[in-house]
C-alpha cells in the first residue's frame, strides 16, 4: 500500500503534472502554502534547491507574479530564529532552508526552543545522497537520529517520489493540534531526481490525524458546562491564568468575551503576554517567577483557578501543591491532553482547540442565564495593585532600565512588536512594557535562549514590513548572534535594537549574588572590549548611539524610534539594577523577594534560599 494519499481538489494546480526537479517540488509546495519568505544559509547538499529559489523567483518577475525572498543570516540558528520570529508574529509558519552536516546541527538550538514554546516552522535540511548516508560522507550528520529528540517530527525523504507529498505534510503537522517544528531531510540526489508535479496530496498519518479529529471534534457538552458554571457559582474570587496557548490558538478574543462576560481577572505566563491587553481593567500582567507581586498575590487569595493554555512551569508553579493554594477548584483547558493532571490535580478539563472552548463556555454561561459579578474581588485586586505596584529608583541618578522601557512603552502605546534576549532585560521588558494585542511579545519562554532576540526581530519585520519592531536585548544575550546586526542593514529592514548593557551576564550576576554570596564566576564582562556602536557603526546602521545620561533618555529614545530605517541603541544601564519581584527556586509565593521599591505582605525582609548546587536557573 502505498504511503501517499492524493486526494482530489474542486480545481486542479495549475502546474498539475508538470516535470519538476525535487527541489523545485519542495519550493513549489512552499509557494503554495502562502510562505512569504525563506531564511536559510547555502552549501553544497542543499544548492538544488537554492537554485530552484532563484530560478522560481525569476521566473515569478517575469509575469509580475510572488516571489518569495530568501533572507541569508550569518549562520543558521539565526535562519531558525529568524523563521521563529515571523511565526510567532504572524501566526503563519515559518520556514528555514540549511544545508547538511553543519548547517543542520546549527539549527538544533531554534528547533528545539520552538518546540518547547509551541511554534510552528519548517526546517529543510539538506543531506548527503542517499546512497552515501552512514558513511561518514563530507559534511554528513544523523539529522533524523538528532533533530528526532526535540522536533514535533521528522522525515527523512528517500524515495523522491514521495517529496511533494511530505513537504505538504509537514506543514500541516506543524500548524496543526499543539504547533510545532518540522524537519525534513533531503538527500541531495532526492533534489535532482525529476518526477511529475501533483498540486495536492499529503502522506498517510492516520494516527496523528485521527488524534486531531478528535481533538477538534471535541465540543464542551451542556452538563459539562454546567459542571463548570457551579464552580464557578460556588466561587467568590476566580481567576484566569492564560499561557502561551492562547495566542497560539488565536483564542485571544474569546478569551477577552469569556472573561467580560463573567467579571473574571486574568493573569498571563511570560508566553501569555498579549493574551489580554495589558490596559485592560481585567488584566493582572505576568505571574511567576519574576511575575507582578499584585499578580502572585492574586493566585494566592483566589478559590477558583481557571487555567487555558498554560502548563504549571516550574517558574510559575516552583512548589506545584502550594500554587494556589486556596483554590477550592482548578479547571484547565488546553489542546494536549498530556498536559492535564500533569503537574497540578485539578477538577475539571476541557482538552480541545481553546477559541472553540472558549466561545462554549460563553455561549452555554449565557443560555444558563449566569450573572457572574465579583465586584468585591475586583476591588479587592485593585487594593493589591496599588499596594504591591510595580517600581524602582525612580531618583537613582544612574540611568535605570525600567526606565528606559517605560519611556519605550509610552511613546509606541502598546502597538510595537518586541522581541528580547534572555536575562534581566527580557523580564524588565515583560514586566514594563505594554501589549494591546497577541503576537506582539516574541520571547523564548521555556528554553531561554540567549541570542534570541535579534534574529526573531528580523524574522518578525519580514513578516509584518508594515509594523514597528523593537528588539530589548542585553549586552551578553546580543553577542551571541550579533552577526544578525548586518542581515538587518542588508536588507534595509527598519528593526530597532536597544542594548541596555550593565556588562555583564545580568541574570546570572543577580543569582550569585543572592545564592552565592557574591562570587561573579565568569558572568562580570566590564572588562571586555566590545565597542556595540562601533559594532553597529561597521554594520551599516546609519543611526548607533550610546545614551549615558539620565536626561537624555527621553530626548534620545524618540529619535531613536522615529528614524527611517534601522537603528541601533546602546544604554548604560545601572549594573546593579535587578529584576524584582522574584520567587526562588522551590520557592512558593509567600517567599518572594520584591526589592526595596515594591512592598511585600511580609512583616520583614525575605531571606534568599540557600544555594541548590543542582538547581539550574
Amino acid at each position: 500500500m502505498s504511503d501517499t494519499v492524493i486526494m482530489p481538489r474542486p480545481e486542479a494546480h495549475p502546474l498539475a503534472g508538470r516535470a519538476m526537479t525535487g527541489a523545485e517540488m519542495i519550493v513549489q509546495v512552499i509557494a503554495d502554502e502562502g510562505v512569504t519568505a525563506i531564511f536559510g544559509y547555502s552549501g553544497g547538499a542543499i544548492l538544488p534547491t537554492y537554485d530552484a529559489v532563484f530560478l522560481h523567483n525569476e521566473a515569478q518577475r517575469l509575469v509580475g507574479g510572488r516571489e518569495v525572498p530568501l533572507i541569508v543570516p550569518a549562520n543558521e540558528q539565526g535562519a531558525g530564529f529568524m523563521a521563529a520570529g515571523y511565526a510567532r508574529s504572524s501566526g503563519r509558519v515559518g520556514v528555514a532552508l540549511v544545508t547538511s552536516g553543519p548547517g543542520a546541527t546549527n539549527t538544533v538550538t531554534p528547533v528545539r526552543d520552538c518546540m518547547a514554546d509551541s511554534v510552528p516552522i519548517v526546517v529543510i535540511c539538506g543531506q548527503v545522497p542517499v546512497a552515501a548516508i552512514g558513511s561518514d560522507a563530507f559534511q554528513e550528520a544523523p539529522v533524523a537520529s538528532i533533530m528526532g529528540a526535540v522536533a514535533k517530527h521528522v522525515f527523512l525523504v528517500t524515495d523522491p517520489t514521495k517529496l511533494e507529498a511530505t513537504v505538504r505534510t509537514a506543514f500541516e503537522i506543524a500548524r496543526t493540534g499543539r504547533p510545532g517544528p518540522v524537519v525534513i531531510d533531503v538527500p541531495k540526489d532526492v533534489q535532482n531526481w525529476k518526477g511529475e508535479y501533483h498540486g495536492h496530496g499529503t502522506l498517510d498519518i492516520p494516527g496523528y490525524r485521527r488524534r486531531m479529529a478528535s481533538a477538534s471534534g471535541t465540543v464542551v457538552g451542556d452538563a459539562d458546562a454546567a459542571r463548570f458554571f457551579d464552580l464557578l457559582a460556588a466561587s467568590r474570587r476566580p481567576l484566569i491564568y492564560a499561557g502561551g496557548g492562547v495566542t497560539n490558538a488565536s483564542a485571544a478574543e474569546a478569551l477577552r468575551e469569556f472573561a467580560v462576560t463573567f467579571d473574571v481577572p486574568v493573569v498571563t505566563t511570560l508566553m501569555g503576554i498579549g493574551a489580554l491587553d495589558t490596559s485592560d481593567p481585567l488584566c493582572l500582567r505576568m505571574l511567576g517567577m519574576h511575575g507582578a507581586a499584585f499578580a502572585n498575590y492574586a493566585v494566592e487569595d483566589c478559590d477558583f483557578l481557571i487555567t487555558v493554555g498554560a502548563r504549571f512551569d516550574d517558574r510559575v508553579a516552583g512548589v506545584p501543591q502550594r500554587f494556589a493554594a486556596r483554590a477550592r477548584a482548578i479547571a484547565h483547558l488546553d489542546i494536549d491532553r498530556a498536559e492535564i493532571n500533569k503537574v497540578k490535580r485539578v477538577q475539571w478539563s476541557h482538552v480541545g482547540p481553546l477559541r472553540e472552548a472558549l466561545a462554549a463556555l460563553t455561549a452555554a454561561g449565557r443560555r444558563l442565564g449566569v450573572q457572574a459579578k465579583h465586584e468585591e474581588w475586583r476591588a479587592e485586586l485593585a487594593t493589591l495593585r496599588r499596594a504591591h505596584a510595580m517600581n524602582y529608583d525612580r531618583e537613582s541618578p544612574l540611568i535605570q532600565p525600567y526606565y528606559v522601557i517605560e519611556e519605550i512603552a509610552r511613546l509606541t502605546k502598546g502597538e510595537a512588536i518586541v522581541s528580547t534576549g534572555v536575562g534581566q532585560h527580557q523580564m524588565w521588558a515583560a514586566q514594563y512594557c505594554e501589549f494591546r494585542e497577541p503576537r506582539q511579545w516574541l520571547t523564548s519562554g521555556s528554553m531561554g535562549t540567549m541570542g534570541f532576540g535579534l534574529p526573531a526581530a528580523i524574522g518578525a519585520q519580514v513578516a509584518n514590513p508594515g509594523r514597528l519592531v523593537i528588539d530589548i536585548d542585553g549586552d551578553a544575550s546580543i553577542r551571541m548572534n550579533v552577526g544578525e546586526l548586518e542581515t538587518a542593514t542588508t536588507y534595509a529592514l527598519p528593526v530597532k535594537v536597544v542594548v541596555l548593557n550593565n556588562f555583564g551576564d545580568g541574570m546570572v550576576k543577580q543569582w550569585q549574588k543572592l545564592f552565592f554570596k557574591g562570587r561573579l564566576s565568569a558572568s562580570d564582562k566590564s572588562l571586555h572590549k566590545k565597542d556595540f556602536v562601533k559594532a553597529a557603526q561597521a554594520d551599516g546602521f546609519a543611526y548607533a548611539v550610546r545614551l549615558d545620561r539620565k536626561a537624555d533618555v527621553p530626548r534620545v529614545v524618540r529619535e531613536f524610534l522615529e528614524f527611517n530605517g534601522p537603528a541601533f541603541l546602546e544604554v548604560l544601564i545601572d549594573p546593579d539594577a535587578g529584576v524584582y519581584p522574584m520567587v526562588g527556586p522551590g520557592q512558593s509565593y509567600d517567599k518572594m523577594i520584591t526589592g526595596d521599591f515594591i512592598a511585600s505582605r511580609s512583616t520583614g525582609p525575605v531571606e534568599p534560599p540557600p544555594p541548590d548546587k543542582t538547581e539550574l536557573f
